[in-house]
């Protein structure tokens, strides 16, 4: 104990120097990119329009036949998904013979706040999937979406479901109406006129709004509790490395558009209308039932950012009758980089996918 509250101290300085350097860009920067580790996964940058770059990892060797388009979500940098050796989505993904695609997404500029979900699904979303299916020659692919990458994955295959072949949900924040996490009860009881209020002096949601939003889920975790695990494991090797990786993507927020923004917190968040099958993007309602394809959510089971009651509705609300869900023991992060994530859930999504293929064709470099 003693030599806890010693070294504590120095770690607690540490995380709090990188927080306000995270804030400081997140108010003035909005592209930041400079502080990113470099790639544990060797990729090529494929396409760039819109708002995303179209990031391509070749399989590792026997190919399954269907690639995986991995969806991330807005508000963080996507590196989380390829952190270290071992701790890697994409890694493990493409070793198991899976060519993998990954959003990258530009962050917005003011002058493009009037991009909402029809710009990013209709628009960014269906061009990289079109992408994908003509770089590969085939008709439909495997799509897997992270957190809020999940929301715009599942309304894309509810309103393209003839180009997908396999959906997977992780961390999915879909039914609002669940409200144990306090965050979503205080922006339910918001005026609306603050989030048009927001936009208005801004133009988009900043960064470091989307940052304080993403701390206050967990505050004692973020303040405390991460400093004392770091404390506990640091004898554990590659643990502290990890740890700063994992403090540098907490620092990578970005800002979300302005009317991505309003429909997200207004029509998701408040009023549930993907749920209650209200929603419309791009004068279309979103109807799960069109989601027929094979489908596998999974599900922090200590998930503090997207409760697990509000990802668990998901399979009895779309239209498959091959449905799966996952309860993992673990949160919303460590679902991405955990030990034993990668030791036991991503082989199981690898072999979920697998099962849902066909035989294996030779591995190529398009």
């Amino acid at each position: 104990m003693l030599a806890l509250l010693h070294d504590l101290p120095r770690y607690w300085m540490d995380g709090a120097v990188r927080t306000l350097d995270g804030l400081r860009r997140g108010w003035s920067e909005p592209f930041p990119l400079h502080d990113e580790p470099p790639a544990v996964t060797p990729s090529q940058v494929v396409y760039e329009g819109g708002k995303v770059r179209l990031r391509y990892y070749p399989a590792v060797g026997a190919r399954q036949p269907t690639p995986l388009l991995i969806v991330y979500a807005l508000i963080k940098r996507p590196f989380i998904l390829d952190l270290q050796p071992g701790r890697s989505v994409v890694e493990s993904l493409t070793k198991q013979g899976f060519a993998v695609y990954l959003t990258d997404w530009i962050p917005p500029t003011r002058a493009e706040n009037w991009r909402g979900f029809d710009a990013y699904v209709n628009g960014d979303l269906a061009k990289v999937v079109q992408i994908v299916q003509m770089r590969e020659d085939i008709e439909q692919i495997s799509l897997l979406g992270y957190c809020l990458g999940g929301l715009l994955s599942t309304i894309y295959t509810a309103l393209h479901p003839e180009t997908i072949k396999n959906h997977i949900a992780l961390t999915l924040p879909l039914d609002m109406s669940v409200r144990q996490i306090p965050l979503y009860s205080i922006v339910e009881r918001l005026s609306p006129e603050i989030f048009d209020l927001i936009t208005a002096t801004y133009g988009n949601c900043p960064a470091w709004l989307v940052r304080e939003a993403f701390t206050s889920m967990a505050p004692v975790h973020h303040a405390l509790d991460k400093y004392v695990g770091l404390y506990r494991s640091k004898e554990k090797e590659g643990y502290a490395e990890m740890f700063d990786l994992f403090k540098r993507w907490m620092n990578s927020d970005v800002p979300l558009a302005g009317q991505l923004f309003r429909e997200l917190a207004k029509d998701i968040f408040q009023h549930n209308l993907l749920v209650r099958e209200q929603f419309q993007v791009g004068g279309q309602v979103v109807n799960l039932r069109n989601l027929t394809c094979p489908v596998l959510n999974i599900v922090g089971k200590y998930d503090d950012v997207v409760h697990p009651q509000s990802s668990l509705p998901l399979c009895g609300l779309v239209g498959s009758h091959d449905t799966q869900t996952i309860v993992f023991p673990t949160g919303h992060i460590g679902i991405a980089v955990s030990s034993a994530a990668h030791k036991d859930l991503w082989p199981r999504v690898g072999a979920w996918l697998k099962e849902r293929g066909s035989k294996e064709v030779p591995s190529y470099v398009a």
